[in-house]
């Protein structure tokens, strides 16, 4: 099998500028449709969740919309929403079997491109049952996504701001999404021309992503990565690049802000420290990192 991740590391620069962008709800407003049409039915009815149907919803929405898990990869999404689950209350009352998914888990912790063709390589060695499950879940998911997800348009002034990001900076999509959904969403909009490469969950951690496309290529403070989650922000900061918030339900004021000042600032090598300190503070309040039922 091809190294997914050889084109990142091939990358060389053109421009003096990095700049990492995710994608599902910091580029297109899709994490909503997404989570609630697509990846929560299909949560329930694989892992037999029926029982506890709403409880399950909430479970999956704060781990995967309304916390500091937001925007985390699907198969570790699954074992901490299931998690939630068995410690509620309402939900033990039931007597709900609640899966542990002890295959996924181990998987998980040890592979990093975390994917379904990793996945489906994984269950020819092991054709573990908790994997099996997961995969099915996975591939309903994704068919889903290509049913329900489409005509969303990138937030106001993400196109102009990626013009702008093009004209001075390497800028690739770093995402926990499939490399095929983005693929589709980008060209949908007519955006992909400008970025270098899109790197979807296939090609390892998002920290990764960054590492292999520009670590040791451009100098730290000209690299910045883009994000609405505290995973954006670490996988920058892994890589001591520079970090601009998308604050989930602040979208469109995040983005006149890079537009009009944030993008000039790190042009200008005036982003660091103060600066960049207060807009993390702001985006950090947002999400909490304990569900309410948690002790």
């Amino acid at each position: 099998m091809s190294d997914p991740t050889q084109k990142l590391k091939e990358l060389k620069p053109e421009k003096d500028f990095f700049i990492g962008i995710d994608s599902d709800g910091c580029v297109f407003d899709t994490m909503e449709i997404k989570h609630k049409e697509c990846f929560c039915p299909q949560f329930v009815n694989h892992y037999g969740l029926q029982p506890v149907s709403k409880y399950a919803r909430e479970a999956w929405e704060f781990v995967n919309l309304y916390s500091k898990t937001r925007g985390v990869n699907r198969f570790k999404a699954v074992t901490r929403a299931l998690d939630l689950l068995s410690v509620r209350e309402e939900v033990r009352a039931r007597n709900a079997i609640i899966p542990r998914l002890k295959g996924v888990r181990e998987w998980v912790s040890r592979e990093t491109k975390l994917g379904n063709p990793a996945l489906k390589a994984e269950l020819e060695r092991n054709p573990d049952p908790d994997l099996k499950l997961a995969y099915a879940w996975s591939l309903d998911v994704n068919e889903t996504i290509t049913k329900i997800v489409r005509n969303v348009p990138p937030f106001p002034l993400f196109r102009e701001s990626l013009k702008k990001i093009s004209e001075r900076a390497d800028a690739i999509v770093v995402s926990q999404t499939p490399y095929e959904a983005l693929v589709r969403e980008w060209k949908e909009h007519n955006i992909d021309s400008y970025v270098r490469a899109i790197a979807g969950q296939e090609m390892g951690t998002k920290g990764e992503h960054i590492a292999f496309a520009a670590k040791g290529k451009y100098p730290p403070e000209k690299m910045l990565m883009i994000g609405d989650a505290p995973g954006d922000y670490k996988a920058g900061k892994a890589n001591n690049a520079l970090f601009f918030p998308v604050i989930p339900g602040k979208e469109e004021y995040s983005w006149k802000l890079f537009f009009e000042e944030a993008l000039e600032k790190f042009f200008a090598g005036t982003y660091a420290d103060s600066y960049e300190k207060e807009l993390v503070e702001e985006f950090d309040r947002y999400l909490p990192e304990k569900a309410p039922w948690e002790s």
